[in-house]
């Protein structure tokens, strides 16, 4: 075996959706924060291409690049590399990142209840991880402000018409529609459909309701959609599918889905400080929710959530690049990876 590059990835999942940790073989990135450090690292792109494009990764895996704190009251920092983009919050993968560093020893555990911040892109995480013989059995995240944008907008779709939708920030720009109609039931049968569909209308929110973030104008544009059932009541659950782009479906409830729904339901009045709620995945796999507080994000009015969930490591590998693999970057074919980046 010869190798030019060596990484180490302890693989790791929450609620099905998959979130590999980097915790070796990767030096921190330029930059002063960790926003600037994903920038730099998404300007080079090849450790995302690397990890998360065939033959060493899929559509539906993402990564976590453990880096120092660039702030001296955080634990450490991470940077969430996703099939198409480097967002700058991620609920599932943040559940993934506080299991790995606690179940490696890579922050100190401790039982019943640990506490850590980490510095997310989007801004500082309060974890609370609730911990018994040397497992992390469950992290609930305070999530970084979270408002609506626009309620019940219209929206022309190709293929499905005109159709209503609310636009908000959940960590990421989401897109949320009604499931029922659109004619799901939200069934793991419909995965494939709701992928298209949820794809659709991504691309056309990102041409027709332009959103940026009050407080850092790059965090913009709609990137992705949740298809949710009609909400069922505070303390209940909710079903809801998440469409990742290139058009897939999220595994796991989506936290911060789940946050950007709780800012919509808020904003209506149907949710307020302490109120909780539970989305289920097609999958059947849930996060829990509630609203900790209100606050605002420039003059906007937003909620402080909080998101709760399980991570599982699944295994600890070294992914090696031989420096005569055809493919050091990987690659995308169309069968699996839909849309014009399947060329590259």
């Amino acid at each position: 075996m010869r190798s030019r590059r060596t990484i180490t990835v302890v693989g790791c999942h929450a609620g099905g959706e998959i979130g590999n940790v980097v915790v070796g073989g990767v030096l921190p990135p330029v930059g002063a924060t960790v926003f600037e450090q994903m920038q730099t690292l998404a300007r080079d792109d090849s450790l995302r291409r690397l990890l998360l494009r065939e033959p060493r990764g899929s559509v539906a895996v993402h990564a976590n690049l453990i880096v120092p704190s660039t702030r001296p009251d955080c634990d450490a920092g991470y940077i969430i590399m996703e099939p198409t983009e480097y967002p700058a919050m991620s609920g599932s993968n943040t559940i993934c990142v506080a299991t790995v560093l606690l179940e490696t020893g890579m922050v100190e555990m401790h039982e019943p209840e640990t506490t850590l911040r980490l510095e997310a892109p989007a801004g500082v995480v309060e974890v609370r991880a609730t911990c018994h013989d040397g497992k992390c059995e469950s992290v609930e995240l305070t999530n970084v402000p979270c408002f609506a944008d626009r309620l019940d907008a219209e929206l022309d779709v190709d293929g499905l018409g005109a159709i209503t939708v609310d636009v908000a920030f959940g960590g990421m720009w989401y897109a949320i529609a009604d499931a029922h109609a659109l004619g799901f039931s939200l069934e793991p049968s419909e995965a494939r459909d709701l992928a298209r569909v949820g794809e659709q209308i991504r691309i056309a929110a990102r041409e027709q309701l332009p959103c940026a973030h009050p407080e850092n104008p790059e965090i913009a544009g709609v990137s992705i959609v949740q298809i949710a059932e009609p909400w069922q009541g505070v303390g209940a659950v909710s079903k809801n599918a998440v469409v990742v782009a290139p058009g897939r479906l999220d595994r796991s409830a989506t936290g911060t889905g789940l946050s950007a729904r709780m800012a919509t339901l808020q904003a209506r009045g149907e949710m307020n400080v302490g109120d909780t709620m539970t989305h289920a995945s097609v999958l059947g796999t849930t996060f829990d929710g509630r609203i900790v507080s209100e606050t605002t994000v420039g003059d906007r009015p937003a909620i402080v959530p909080a998101i709760r969930g399980g991570a599982w490591i699944t295994g600890i590998t070294q992914v090696i690049v031989d420096p005569t693999d055809p493919f050091p970057e990987g690659y995308l074919l169309s069968d699996t990876w839909p849309g014009p980046d399947s060329q590259q």
